[in-house]
């Protein structure tokens, strides 16, 4: 259906009107959200797309620059050490200052119809559930909070009006590719991974390995451990409802194809797009609609070659050891992520080895083998699961350490 000029016009008007909280607006994600943001604006003028709260962890300065040029209606910094240091840089702005990992929870609860959840990590657990109970639009780049609390946030999303448009470029694909109408005709969801920096290295090579990381230091080891994949499996089983079995990862170095999904006619969908997390981003503010982004176009011609191939369970255990976790079910993802976050900030502080990675993980599964098969109840009782996973993790990490 072609729609008159008035109409676009009117659709538009409602998209950019949207107000929006970014929880975690100084890390990577974030940075790209405002990115969008910013080029909105540059198009349709400073109201676009108004901020209503932007929250980092620790980093004031960031913070304070982001809403002296955004201007939120409140910025809000998790360390309350730093309420003092924020203050002070956004004196006689007029926009409210908070600070507490209460207050960041709080403002993820103030209205507003956009949340993104940008947080790393299972510290976004209890600001996205409060976004979700109020009924808000989640644009989710967060994978940890759904792993950790699955059941427990697909039970708050089945009780509350709330949406979920996954950020990850994977879940944002299949969540376009997919039919949910015709959900039955689905034969396998297959996301794609590039491989990280180790795909083609030896075991012996990887065992010594401490690189620099280009981008966040916990997701490209996740990224280089192929975890971040696992928990991505994980995290699209609770949000698109798919059986294990329906789910798969096939390396492609390339990252130019997201996402493939294969139905029951013999028909298989992929979803391109140039690797730019502006591209999910812009789709996940605008959703049903779409707006433009920043973000690199895609050139076929000058990619010439897309290749695939079979993740090596060998070089790669975390995966299986994620897939694993995925069928037993329970809170075992739980102890799966909090087992990796504890091991990756050991492996960042040269405490084990970047083999050590997935031995701590698969031991720390080992110790809670009874607790990760029962089902969390709420979310105290998976914050509870998570501290005792990540107490036998970091024992199991100075052990390795001495």
């Amino acid at each position: 259906m072609r729609l008159d000029t008035q109409s676009v016009s009117r659709i538009l008007r409602d998209t950019l009107s949207r107000s929006v909280t970014i929880l975690g607006s100084t890390g990577s994600i974030g940075l790209s959200t405002l990115d969008v943001i910013s080029h909105t604006r540059m198009h349709h003028g400073d109201d676009a797309l108004p901020l209503e709260v932007l929250t980092a962890q620790t980093n004031v300065a960031a913070l304070a620059e982001q809403a002296r040029r955004f201007r939120p209606r409140m910025a809000v910094i998790g360390d309350e050490n730093l309420y003092g240091a924020l203050k002070d840089a956004l004196s006689g702005t007029g926009i409210e200052i908070a600070a507490g990992k209460n207050a960041v929870r709080e403002a993820a609860s103030i209205p507003s119809d956009v949340v993104m959840v940008a947080i790393v990590g299972a510290a976004a657990l209890e600001p996205a559930l409060a976004a979700v109970l109020r009924g808000a639009t989640i644009a989710l780049a967060n994978k940890e909070c759904v792993v950790a609390a699955g059941d427990v946030f697909r039970a708050a999303l089945a009780t509350s009006r709330a949406t979920v448009i996954p950020v990850d470029s994977e879940h944002n694909a299949a969540f376009q590719v997919l039919d949910f109408a015709q959900s039955h005709a689905v034969d396998r969801v297959t996301l794609t991974a590039s491989g990280g920096p180790f795909r083609q290295w030896t075991r012996e090579r990887m065992a010594v390995a401490h690189p620099n990381w280009s981008m966040g230091a916990k997701i490209s080891v996740d990224s280089a451990t192929l975890m971040n994949k696992g928990l991505e499996v994980i995290e699209a089983h609770y949000l698109f409802a798919l059986t294990p079995e329906k789910l798969g990862v096939i390396v492609h170095p390339q990252s130019i194809v997201h996402c493939l999904v294969s139905y029951a006619d013999g028909s298989t969908l992929a979803h391109l797009s140039a690797p730019d997390m502006r591209t999910p981003i812009a789709y996940a503010l605008a959703w049903p609609r779409r707006i433009a982004s920043p973000s690199n176009r895609l050139d076929l011609a000058l990619v010439k070659q897309l290749s695939f191939e079979e993740p090596d369970p060998v070089r790669f255990p975390c995966l299986t050891l994620a897939e694993t976790c995925l069928r037993v079910g329970g809170t075992a993802p739980t102890i799966l992520n909090a087992a990796n976050e504890v091991a990756v900030r050991a492996f960042l502080d040269r405490q084990i080895g970047f083999l050590d990675i997935a031995r701590v993980i698969e031991q720390t599964l080992a110790a809670n083998h009874n607790a990760g098969r029962e089902h969390a109840s709420d979310l105290n009782e998976v914050l509870a699961i998570d501290a005792g996973a990540r107490e036998t993790a970091g024992a199991l990490c100075q052990r390795m350490a001495a």
